[in-house]
């Protein structure tokens, strides 16, 4: 997988807006499985991309409901992606190969799907910054917020309000900062989180310090992931990795109370190598 490590580094260095999200998203799902068909999959996204050309050339302006129908039969309706909601916590659903395999994942695979399609149409597509349930909007007029884990169906505002209250309780409301555009490696650091926190809580440390380690690669100036690994090595007790990553943490994050609890935690860390 040295290939696929190349790219994830190369995705490290580019701008937000530079990330073919799909491509990257599929580099990531070879790591995780070596032995998967990837070329398939790679042949699949290139399919997607070309029939919703297509349909956008049926599509007459700035039709946003045309489009969003456009994106729901063709990905759940063609090739009948749907939400898992059977088996949510499969490492399969976070897995892009897998899902292309399966045709359901997590909402956060699926709008991978859904995203790489819109673009491939020429239209304007991002994940929004919503807790606990990836969704994502088309921007035009109306600007269509869509769950792709539901097939595609439009949320509105009452629903979107109903459904930040279940995750943060009676007293949240839906604040615009909550349908805020996320970048493309924001995107993929949701998607691998996904697995990292399935490793963590089934005790697969080695396993979950990889899947850390590559987000790394695509964020290398993400501080919360070399605190995360830092943890995750010295729980394998790997001291000096530890120290290293808490290092590359406080380079980050010179000042503040994380920064010098993560400088005495160092310290703790060195004398256990004394």
């Amino acid at each position: 997988m040295d290939n696929a490590h190349a790219i994830l580094d190369a995705i490290g260095q580019l701008p937000d807006d530079e990330i073919d999200l799909a491509d990257a998203a599929l580099q990531l799902a070879r790591i995780e499985e070596p032995l998967a068909d990837w070329r398939a999959a790679r042949d699949h996204l290139s399919l997607i991309a070309r029939e919703c050309v297509e349909l956008a050339r049926e599509i007459a302006g700035e039709d946003m409901p045309a489009r969003a129908a456009a994106l729901a039969g063709l990905l759940a309706g063609r090739h009948g992606y749907r939400g898992d909601s059977e088996t949510y916590d499969s490492l399969d659903n976070a897995n892009l190969i897998r899902v292309i395999e399966r045709r359901k994942g997590l909402p956060v695979s699926l709008g991978i799907l859904w995203l790489h399609a819109a673009q491939a149409a020429g239209w304007v597509a991002h994940g929004l910054d919503f807790p606990g349930h990836f969704v994502i909007a088309l921007d035009g007029q109306p600007r269509l917020v869509l769950d792709v884990f539901a097939g595609g169906q439009p949320l509105d505002a009452r629903t979107l309000r109903a459904m930040i209250k279940r995750v943060d309780g009676p007293r949240a409301e839906l604040t615009p900062d909550l349908l805020q555009p996320i970048s493309p490696r924001a995107v993929l650091l949701r998607l691998q989180n996904n697995i990292m926190t399935r490793r963590l809580k089934a005790g697969e440390m080695e396993q979950a310090l990889a899947c850390c380690e590559d987000m790394l690669r695509i964020a290398p100036d993400a501080a919360t992931l070399w605190h995360e690994c830092a943890l995750i090595h010295e729980r394998l007790d790997h001291v000096s990795a530890a120290v290293n990553c808490l290092q590359q943490f406080v380079a980050l994050i010179p000042k503040g109370e994380a920064s010098d609890r993560a400088r005495r935690a160092m310290d703790e860390l060195r004398a256990r190598l004394n």
